[in-house]
């Protein structure tokens, strides 16, 4: 069963009817609760229906200077649930932190059609457990987001990419414990390697450190410097980030996350397959080549979560 209800209490309802008849749930669209409920700019919170964008969001936070420091890709597309239920991120997670750093309160629709809320909306909140942290990251397993608190950032004054070219693993590593022991605190440490890499010689490689800073001018300037000195120069972007995620349309990008002291060890046998490494999180996404291994099954607490949540199982199952 899909679900798409044109208000909250069309889902309560809906799921209500869903668990009378013993229907499992396959997906749900919220896209008509896109509602910026409160926005407290003074605060810096704000709390918003989960079927709003993500660039929407972010175009109502702009004109007071303010952000949700969070990167995704397609966030013209990606909702706010969505990006809380798939703990989604993007480069800037290397200096951020993922939406979990960032959210303050839920309101979640129990596979029953109950409506629970956890969190609130102040940033210092010390009532009771953190159940938010529980939804980020279970895919809907638990229970429907509906609507969310964030404790909101100012824009940075500046913001400033650098990166150079690696032609051997090798040259990588030592590039990469270089920045890594230095005094940077980049808010994006990223490596990739484009779809067609380019080669000088054969055996070359063709790879990519970017690194990005955020702040005041004089503080970025430093870091730009800084990174001069390590060899971290040229011109960068974020363009392979959009290039890499518009190659993955219609296929599955593969992920993988290991310790970022093993990050380059697991990046040589993808050859020349096209990546993008978070080099400071060590989480790589990569186009084609061997399925990643699977992940440990759902734990027997996790199940027992799973069970009181959503006794019947007709929510999906939780992720690996």
């Amino acid at each position: 069963m899909t679900l798409q209800p044109a208000t909250l209490q069309d889902l309560s309802d809906a799921l209500a009817e869903a668990a009378r008849q013993g229907s499992r749930i396959a997906s749900w669209n919220l896209t008509a609760l896109n509602r910026v409920i409160d926005y407290t700019p003074e605060d810096l919170t704000v709390t918003v229906e989960a079927g709003i964008t993500l660039a929407a969001l972010q175009a109502h936070l702009r004109p007071r200077g303010q952000w949700l420091p969070v990167d995704p890709p397609e966030p013209e597309r990606l909702s706010i649930g969505a990006l809380i239920a798939a703990n989604a991120s993007g480069p800037r997670r290397f200096g951020h932190g993922t939406i979990r750093e960032h959210l303050l309160g839920l309101q979640v629709t129990l596979a029953d059609g109950r409506q629970i809320k956890a969190g609130g909306k102040v940033v210092k909140n010390v009532a009771g457990y953190d159940l938010c942290k529980l939804f980020v990251g279970s895919r809907g397993a638990l229970g429907i987001i509906t609507a969310a608190t964030f404790k909101v950032q100012p824009l940075p004054e500046t913001e400033l990419f650098v990166e150079a070219t690696c032609d051997s693993w090798s040259g990588a590593a030592t590039l990469l414990e270089a920045v890594s022991a230095s005094p940077l605190t980049p808010v994006v440490l990223d490596f990739h390697q484009p779809p067609q890499p380019a080669r000088v010689q054969p055996g070359r490689r063709d790879l990519h450190l970017v690194l990005g800073c955020a702040g005041t001018r004089e503080d970025v300037a430093w870091q730009a410097s800084e990174a001069r000195r390590l060899g971290v120069g040229s011109p960068g972007s974020l363009a392979y980030e959009t290039a890499f995620w518009k190659t993955a349309a219609g296929q599955t990008a593969r992920r993988v996350s290991v310790l970022p002291a093993r990050l380059i060890e697991t990046l040589q046998p993808l050859g020349d397959l096209s990546f993008v490494a978070r080099a400071g999180n060590g989480i790589v996404y990569y186009h084609g080549g061997p399925e990643p291994p699977p992940g440990p099954a759902p734990g027997r607490l996790l199940q027992r979560i799973k069970d009181a949540y959503d006794p019947k199982h007709l929510l999906p199952e939780l992720p690996l």
